[in-house]
């Protein structure tokens, strides 16, 4: 795949004209008439030419980057250094958000570019109008050959290159290899609803390496059952299956996409009962949108483009609420439910509608009403229900044997597609696939799982560490986190600061960063850490360092129902006693008027070791994990609360700052 508008070896970008130059890069764009673009372009061709005499290497203009939705400006490979530069023509200051994008691109390459891995990436931003000023040559302190942003004007430019390739070590980077190398992102599920949403397929901001299973094939199945059944006038349900942070979400969103056309008859929607995971994307498509739109000149207020996002994404609890007022079948022919297994079971569904939506009697579950909807098409449909293990979190989420009943009990005319891995315990304890075994349209299809983590993109054993981690299996916790600490650090600390403090080092450019806590975490209030505090996720996700509210500012904390199905880069866990280890296993614990009181119930003992599954699985990077000392003058703090739980983890191998 080309991933510029212009290359050319530097010889031939130095004896080509600049209009020739120009004419290749608006012939290969999508914005040709663009005035401040055509300047800007004219400006970078004369910088260049002037700077790059005496260099042998390549050169890209407008190099794409998919999963940020973005372009570099200039791509240098010059003898065994990749340089990245991102020019502000005309401007005379070096604003930090300027920095940060420059360094995302360094780090986008150097994390998800396969030939970019072993190089030394300096990347440089130049205003055209600044002053002189002093630069250091600095690498970072993760040790992964990636310089810090250097700042410039365009005097020194070819000063600034030779400095450069005398700090280089390593060998010359062969340049037509180098441009061939695989492109193998792992976006955050905001950078891939806006990717997706903007035509980019999800081969193009997926990893696609032989370790992990390619989203691409499971995407393709499902789209395979929905072209089958529109064929064939059948219905058919899919369970989409896989570890936390494999791509079940990507996965649904993709297949939403491709199914966006309605005047074909496909039309889809991708629900989700996941209130912070629908608002946050609802808002990040939208401000995408409207940025896109901008680019191209056309003008298009937030209002009217998050209508039609609005109808892409809907919360299913919204959906449901109108065809309880709407007999008819839906619009849509095919429907994605993020987080199927959360779905309610009959009792919550009951209870709800009896208080909030006086339907006294109602009789089915969450599920079973869902799949009702869809059956009222009279030719086909197709429902994809996106199924995490483990991952039920709040009371009445009935788990996948919901879903599975409800097929057994009232829709035996619906195709089944499922994965042979369903017989796995965190699937309704490995008796989802028995439960389906006498039905006869069952079609078993291993591409529907997911087995690899692809939100850790450094660390593919990290949901192993985790699920080891709370299932008291020391040994195998400990081979795990020997397979992973190199790429993946997990740091522990009995002290907040020392852990924001960490936090601010290891992250680089926009990656995000955050304080997560269990929402049953009420006695870390001394810490300035108050579950109860009303915070807004869409702020806290989506907004930069500079907004009091975002994740950045690490004075909000985001609970596991602000989390689940979301992610960041580096993340702060601080373990309150909660859920406390201790020799006889995990105890259980609520909060209630003065005091600790144990949790009894299987059940809730179940959603808070959830709770805990989901904070330990957001980071992408690496976290640190904060268990307090507690407070020997404060009964609701005893130390007892907290020590045994730092130790055990300290037993597993994590370092401890």
């Amino acid at each position: 795949m080309i991933r510029h508008f212009y290359s050319a070896l530097i010889s031939a970008f130095l004896n080509s004209s600049p209009q020739e130059i120009f004419g290749t890069l608006t012939q290969n764009s999508g914005f040709a008439d663009e005035v401040s673009q055509k300047e800007a372009w004219l400006q970078q061709i004369t910088i260049l030419k002037e700077n790059l005499k005496g260099y042998d290497g390549t050169i890209f203009f407008e190099y794409s980057i998919p999963r940020m939705g973005r372009r570099i400006d200039i791509v240098l490979i010059i003898k065994n250094v990749i340089f990245i530069l991102e020019f502000k023509v005309g401007e005379s200051e070096f604003l930090s958000s300027a920095l940060d994008q420059v360094f995302d691109y360094a780090l986008d390459l150097k994390n998800f570019h396969e030939t970019s891995h072993e190089h030394l990436i300096a990347p440089i931003l130049i205003a055209t109008k600044a002053k002189d000023i002093i630069y250091n040559i600095e690498t970072t302190p993760h040790n992964d050959n990636i310089l810090f942003p250097i700042r410039t004007n365009t005097s020194n430019l070819q000063e600034l290159f030779n400095n450069i390739l005398l700090f280089a070590e390593g060998e010359n980077i062969d340049c037509e290899f180098w441009s061939k190398g695989r492109y193998q992102p792992t976006p955050t599920i905001i950078e891939a609803a806006m990717a997706l949403y903007s035509s980019h397929s999800v081969a193009e901001i997926s990893r696609s390496d032989a370790s992990a299973i390619n989203l691409t094939v499971t995407s393709n199945a499902v789209s395979q059952v929905i072209d089958d059944a529109k064929a064939n006038n059948a219905k058919a349900i899919c369970f989409v299956t896989g570890v936390p942070g494999a791509g079940k979400t990507l996965v649904g969103l993709d297949i939403a996409t491709k199914h966006l056309d309605k005047e074909q008859g496909t039309a889809s929607v991708f629900l989700s009962g996941n209130g912070p995971l629908v608002a946050i994307l609802r808002e990040a498509l939208t401000r995408d949108k409207v940025k896109r739109e901008k680019v191209k000149g056309i003008k298009i207020t937030k209002g009217e483009a998050g209508r039609e996002v609005k109808m892409f994404i809907q919360n299913v609890h919204n959906f449901r609420d109108e065809y309880l007022k709407d007999e008819s079948a839906p619009f849509d022919h095919v429907a994605i439910f993020d987080e199927a297994q959360r779905a309610w079971d009959h009792q919550q569904t009951a209870s709800f509608m009896r208080r909030k939506k006086n339907f006294p009697n109602f009789p089915l579950s969450e599920p079973e009403y869902l799949i009702s909807c869809l059956d009222r098409h009279k030719d086909w449909a197709v429902i994809v229900c996106l199924v995490g293990g483990g991952q039920e979190i709040n009371t009445g989420e009935a788990g996948i044997s919901e879903w599975i009943d409800s097929i057994n009990r009232t829709f035996p005319h619906w195709q089944v597609y499922m994965s042979s891995k369903l017989t796995d315990s965190e699937y309704a304890a490995g008796n989802a696939l028995n439960k389906l075994q006498n039905k006869e349209k069952i079609f078993v299809k291993d591409e529907m799982h997911l087995a690899v983590s692809m939100r850790s993109f450094r660390a593919e054993h990290l949901s192993g560490l985790i699920k080891n981690l709370l299932d008291l299996d020391l040994q195998e916790a400990q081979r795990n986190y020997e397979l992973i600490k190199e790429k993946y650090p997990i740091v522990i600390s009995r002290d907040l600061t020392a852990a924001k403090r960490w936090l601010k080092e290891k992250a680089r450019g926009t990656e995000r960063y955050g304080i997560v806590v269990s929402s049953q975490a009420q006695r870390l209030k001394p810490l300035a850490i108050d579950v109860r505090s009303p915070m807004d996720p869409i702020h806290w996700f989506l907004d930069g360092k500079e907004d009091v509210r975002s994740s950045f500012y690490l004075e909000d904390v985001a609970t596991e129902f602000h989390v689940q199905g979301l992610e960041l880069d580096w993340a702060c866990v601080t373990w309150d006693a909660d859920f406390r280890f201790s020799q006889k296993g995990w105890e259980t614990y609520s909060f209630v008027g003065e005091k600790w009181h144990h949790i009894r119930k299987e059940e809730r003992k179940l959603y808070l070791k959830n709770a805990y599954r989901v904070l330990l699985t957001r980071a992408r990077q690496g976290m640190v994990i904060v268990v307090p000392n507690g407070d020997t003058i404060d009964a609701t703090r005893d130390p007892s609360y907290y020590n045994n739980t730092f130790e055990y983890l300290e037993r597993i191998g994590f370092g401890v700052i």
